[in-house]
C-alpha cells in the first residue's frame, strides 16, 4: 500500500473507531465517511464492507489478546494469568459499545471477515483457563465456551448505563465464581472453603 494510500486507511479507522466508540457498531457509515472528512465511496473503496471495517479495527485488538495470553501463560501464576486477561478481554469489549454480540456471531460464521481473530483469542482464553483448573486453581465445570460467555456478560454491563456502576463488583463475583481459590475485595486470596 502506498504512503498517502496507508495514512488514508489509518485516519479512516481511527474516525471509524472514535464514531463506533460513541454510537456503537450499529454506527452508521456514512457518519463515519462524514466525520473523516471524505465520501462514502472513499470508505467503501477502503473498507468494501461493514464488517471488513470492523475486521481491521478489532482484528488487532483481538490479536493483542491472544499475544498477551501467551504472555500470561509463561510469566504468572494460572489464577493471576487468567484473572488478569480476562481484564484485559472486558475492557477490549467494553471500547465499542455492542462488540460482544458482533464476536459471538463472527466465532458462528466461519465466513466472516472477523472469525479467525475471535475464535483464536476465545481458545487463548480457554487454555488460561485450563491451566488454572489443571492446577487446582478453578473449577472444572466449565470450559472455555463458558469463559467467553462469562466474560461477554461482563463487557455488556458497560454498555448498560444503569449497570456499569456495578461492573467492577460483579466482575470480582464472576471471578469468585470461577476460581477456586477467590480473590478477595482487598485483592488477597480468600481461603478454600471449610468442607
Amino acid at each position: 500500500m502506498r504512503a498517502d494510500a496507508r495514512k488514508n486507511h489509518d485516519h479512516l479507522l481511527t474516525v471509524a473507531g472514535a464514531v463506533i466508540t460513541e454510537q456503537g457498531v450499529d454506527a452508521s457509515l456514512r457518519d463515519i465517511a462524514r466525520r473523516a472528512d471524505v465520501g462514502l465511496a472513499t470508505l467503501i473503496r477502503h473498507f468494501p464492507t461493514r464488517e471488513a471495517l470492523f475486521e481491521a479495527l478489532l482484528r488487532t485488538s483481538f490479536d493483542e489478546l491472544t499475544v498477551k495470553a501467551g504472555e500470561l501463560e509463561t510469566s504468572s501464576s494460572a489464577d493471576d494469568a487468567l484473572v488478569s486477561w480476562l481484564r484485559d478481554f472486558v475492557a477490549c469489549a467494553q471500547n465499542y459499545r455492542g462488540v460482544v454480540a458482533l464476536m459471538v456471531a463472527a466465532i458462528e460464521d466461519s465466513q466472516s471477515a472477523l472469525h479467525a481473530s475471535c475464535v483464536t483469542m476465545r481458545a487463548s482464553g480457554a487454555r488460561l483457563l485450563a491451566r488454572a483448573q489443571g492446577e487446582g486453581m478453578a473449577r472444572t465445570d466449565i470450559d472455555g465456551a463458558d469463559l467467553f460467555a462469562l466474560a461477554g456478560s461482563l463487557a455488556w454491563l458497560g454498555d448498560q448505563p444503569s449497570l456499569a456502576p456495578r461492573a467492577d463488583h460483579l466482575f470480582d463475583v464472576v471471578v469468585s465464581a470461577i476460581l477456586t481459590h477467590p480473590v478477595s475485595p482487598d485483592g488477597g486470596r480468600t481461603s478454600p472453603p471449610v468442607p
